[in-house]
Formats: C-alpha cells, sequence, structure tokens
C-alpha cells in the first residue's frame, strides 16, 4: 500500500482519537514521523477537509468529512441504529419533520431525518449544515460544552435572520437557558418560517453526542404547540441515550 496514504491515515486516526487539538511537533513525534514530512501532509488533508486548522495556535483537529462521506452506510453506525426507532415514534406522535444531528465545530451536520407528512414541512438533507447557534439542535449540544468553548463563540456569532441570537451575552443567557431547563427552541432564527425544539442526547460517558429535534413551519410551531411538543423531545431524547448507555438525567457539563 502506498506509504504516504498510510502516513496520512495515521494522522487523521491520531487526530480523530484525541481529545484536543495537536500540534505540529506533536503529531510528529507521536507518529514517528519527520515534521517536514507532517507538515506536507497535514497541508494536504487541510485542503481536503479532512482535518481542520485553529485559526488562534494552528493546531489540527479532524473534520466530520469522513462521517458526511459515509452518510450513504449511516445506518450502520450506533448513533443512528440507537435513534431509528425512537425517531419513528417521535414522527408518529408530533407529525412534525425529525431531526439528528452532531456537532462538528459551531455548525451542526443533519446525520438522519424523517420527513413530516405534512405537505408543508421543513426542508433540509442529510449531510446538510446550519449554524449551531440559529438551531435548535445545535443550541441542545453548544449549551454543555466547557465555558471558555461558549465565550469564545459568544464572541463570533453571525445572524442568519432578525431573529438570531448574535449578541454575547444574550447567548451566554441562552446556553444557562438550555442548560436549566433540557431542551432548546428555535424561533426562526436560521430560516424565519421554521421554527423547532430539541434535546440533547448522551452517550454513557455523560458526555452529548447529538442533538434530536422537531422542526416545522412557523405557524404549526406556535408557543401553546411548542409547549406540547417539549415533553415529546425530552421522553425521546432521553430514550436515544439510554440506547446509547446514559444514565438518567441530563449531560455533564464540560
Amino acid at each position: 500500500m502506498n506509504n504516504t496514504l498510510l502516513k496520512g491515515l495515521s494522522i487523521v486516526e491520531l487526530l480523530a482519537h484525541s481529545e484536543r487539538a495537536l500540534g505540529l511537533t506533536e503529531i510528529a513525534d507521536a507518529l514517528g514521523l519527520a515534521k517536514s514530512n507532517v507538515h506536507r501532509l497535514l497541508q494536504a488533508l487541510t485542503e481536503s477537509g479532512y482535518i481542520l486548522r485553529e485559526a488562534r495556535g494552528g493546531r489540527y483537529v479532524a473534520s466530520i468529512k469522513l462521517w458526511e462521506l459515509g452518510s450513504a452506510v449511516l445506518a450502520r453506525l450506533d448513533l443512528r441504529v440507537h435513534a431509528e426507532q425512537v425517531m419513528e415514534e417521535l414522527l408518529q406522535r408530533s407529525q412534525e419533520t425529525v431531526h439528528l444531528s452532531v456537532l462538528d465545530g459551531d455548525e451542526v451536520v443533519y446525520v438522519h431525518k424523517l420527513d413530516s407528512p405534512n405537505p408543508v414541512r421543513a426542508y433540509t438533507q442529510i449531510g446538510g449544515r446550519a449554524k449551531a447557534h440559529c438551531v435548535a439542535t445545535g443550541k441542545a449540544m453548544l449549551a454543555f460544552h466547557a465555558p471558555a468553548m461558549l465565550e469564545r463563540l459568544s464572541r463570533k456569532l453571525t445572524a442568519r435572520t432578525p431573529r438570531s441570537i448574535s449578541d454575547p451575552q444574550r447567548f451566554l443567557n441562552e446556553m444557562a437557558r438550555v442548560r436549566l431547563q433540557g431542551y432548546a427552541i428555535n424561533k426562526g432564527e436560521w430560516n424565519e418560517n421554521v421554527c423547532g425544539v430539541a434535546a440533547p442526547v448522551v452517550d454513557a460517558r455523560g458526555q452529548v453526542v447529538a442533538g434530536l429535534g422537531l422542526s416545522g413551519p412557523r405557524e404549526r410551531f406556535k408557543a401553546a404547540q411548542v409547549k406540547a411538543f417539549v415533553p415529546l423531545i425530552v421522553e425521546a431524547s432521553a430514550q436515544v441515550s439510554r440506547r446509547m448507555g446514559a444514565r438518567e438525567g441530563l449531560p455533564v457539563w464540560r
């Protein structure tokens, strides 16, 4: 097998399993490779989107591109397998589109969805992305991340619609509210005509690994209806979390 390919794959695997971003020297030392060689490989992997280079510090992290490329076989992934039946039940009970999302930096990636049977519904696609602070599944996941990460994110928020949260303090207050109540609401913050409600999915380590949400047209997501959806989405996300090995209760706030 091509030696350069193996070295590139070893870098992707190292970063995928690392709990933090790694620098050039750290990667070279961990793999026993020359820094000049690693630098060339990192450039190629960054340009192709398999890894990301942090703006500050220049360290590297794995991207979610491999997951996106594997969307054709997502049914084999534990997350989707554990969520499938629960999502079908949630669709039947709510009659609204059900989303399963994961976090990639400051964006969500939709890894699975079940469409509402209603002719007017929220349209998204598997593999599609949205700014996490503008959608319910994204807010449900972001809220349980490290305070330092939320502080950094709060300073670079952009508004997608007039309803988007772009003020730093308002965003941090929203994150505190989500942690307290255990669910998040999108009031037309990504698309003015689409609203949603979501809750975090937790794994056996107590870490947030996904967001499970309902979304639909604003006219069907009035305050009273959202209130009725909340217990459905909270229970559904808890069911998926239990299937992932999680204990009862809210996720760990890192």
